[in-house]
């Protein structure tokens, strides 16, 4: 291993090693202060910041290669293998760098944000983990290894929503959006199985250039699943005023930079059988713009500050899939790396958001004049209310799924439990045995 692929494990391992250490220590009675936690999480994310800027500046030298760890296999089934491949390109280095310094950004604000919270130390253990997720996923050489990192974004996120839970609302909404990503995890597991099943290798640079124009339509829709869910995309945007529920930190973090993106990166490692399948492309289009214009339109009815930042997330989100179906990768990833600053920044000024705008509204002396009134005028006044109704209850994306995904789902699984108790029912049932005739049994003709 030489010194640019060590640099590349230590900064994907270091949060990983934070997270266990301070997880052992929990387990072990000791709680560290808060002041040691915020330094060892100052001390982590600046010296990832250097390593990753060497990195950087090594891959910026013309016909420089992309740095590449190769740790074997995890483990091997017959033809089945679980590569550990860790992957710093040009793809996705931006994503490792925007982590970094977002994850480091967070932990300074949240030393001072949760200062003497009850869960300060379970709030920086899940952040590390968060980080450490993310960085497994972004550097990723293959599918296989990315669905590790994609699933610890997952509990992490449902555990920071939950984060307040002596109190029963943010439990309930982060079983809600634990739902939700188990659902549309699964394009993401069989897009993967169908990659293996079909080219033998879930590999980056293997296995997309090997699969079929129907094949990889086949897989490029199953992973669109995974993205549309991640990033709360249309039909699935009901999760994301419920996972305002947590700190504002994780909400930045997660929701305003990180974790929102991290379905558009899944579909820019696709690209390649993005760009050869219209039908995918097309729908990843119509989703993004979808998104785009049911964020607007449910952003402008919200009436509170995070939600209304969380749906201007996913406004534009969901034009960075426009962007990808349309085949304009440069775009998107500028256009990610750009928003997920801003929106970031954001999310930490919103509690004094209000504050700022009160200040300014009596300082020009009158009302600010409101956004968007020249697209409302072009609709009549019933047309306008009509709007207005669909987009207060958010699309009524909640109830569509409720009604006819969750419900039906669940009468679906009591049928199945009362047939299953059916059966045991009659495996118990007592069984009369035919009586046997002693004299028969018994007769000459019968021994021997």
């Amino acid at each position: 291993m030489d010194s640019w692929q060590a640099l590349l494990v230590f900064v994907v391992l270091a949060p990983g090693v934070v997270f266990g250490v301070l997880a052992l220590l929990w387990l072990a009675g000791y709680v560290p202060a808060e002041r040691i936690i915020s330094r060892i999480t100052g001390v982590t994310f600046s010296a990832s910041m250097m390593a990753l800027a060497a990195i950087v500046w090594r891959l910026a030298l013309p016909g420089a290669p992309a740095v590449a760890v190769t740790f074997g296999n995890w483990f091997t089934v017959q033809d089945y293998h679980f590569p550990l491949v860790l992957l710093a390109d040009r793809l996705s280095l931006p994503f490792l760098g925007m982590t970094v310094v977002l994850s480091g950004l967070i932990g300074q604000f949240s030393a001072t944000y949760l200062h003497r919270e009850r869960g300060f130390l379970r709030f920086f253990l899940l952040l590390h983990l968060f980080a450490f997720g993310s960085l497994l996923a972004f550097s990723a050489g293959s599918f296989d290894l990315l669905v590790a990192g994609w699933e610890i974004v997952g509990i992490t996120s449902v555990l920071l929503i939950a984060f307040f839970q002596q109190r029963t609302p943010p439990v309930e909404n982060g079983l809600r959006v634990f739902a939700v990503y188990r659902a549309c995890d699964i394009g993401l597991l069989v897009g993967v199985f169908v990659m293996h099943h079909w080219a033998g290798t879930a590999s980056f640079d293997h296995g997309l250039s090997v699969l079929t124009g129907a094949q990889s339509t086949i897989v490029c829709l199953l992973l669109l699943l995974a993205a549309a869910g991640k990033a709360a995309q249309v039909p699935f945007s009901g999760w994301l005023p419920r996972a305002m529920e947590g700190p504002t930190p994780s909400s930045a973090i997660f929701y305003g930079a990180i974790s929102i993106h991290a379905g558009a990166y899944l579909l820019l490692r696709v690209q390649p059988m993005l760009a050869h399948s219209v039908l995918a492309s097309t729908l990843v289009v119509a989703i993004g713009l979808a998104t785009a214009i049911h964020g607007t339109m449910v952003g402008r009815a919200t009436a509170d500050a995070k939600t209304s930042l969380a749906y201007a997330s996913l406004t534009q989100v969901g034009v960075v899939f426009v962007e990808i179906g349309m085949g304009w990768k440069a775009v998107a990833v500028a256009h990610i790396l750009g928003h997920a600053t801003v929106r970031t920044l954001q999310f930490l000024r919103a509690p004094s958001m209000l504050h700022d705008y009160h200040q300014m509204h009596s300082a020009i002396g009158g009302t600010l004049s409101p956004t968007g009134q020249h697209f409302e005028d072009l609709f009549s006044e019933s047309v306008r209310l009509w709007l207005y109704r669909w987009s207060l209850d958010r699309g009524h994306l909640d109830t569509i799924l409720d009604r006819w995904v969750i419900h039906p789902l669940i009468q679906l699984s009591r049928l199945f439990a009362k047939l299953d108790n059916l059966g045991i029912d009659r495996q118990q049932e007592p069984r009369e045995e035919a009586p046997v005739s002693i004299h028969t049994a018994a007769s000459p003709g019968n021994i021997g």
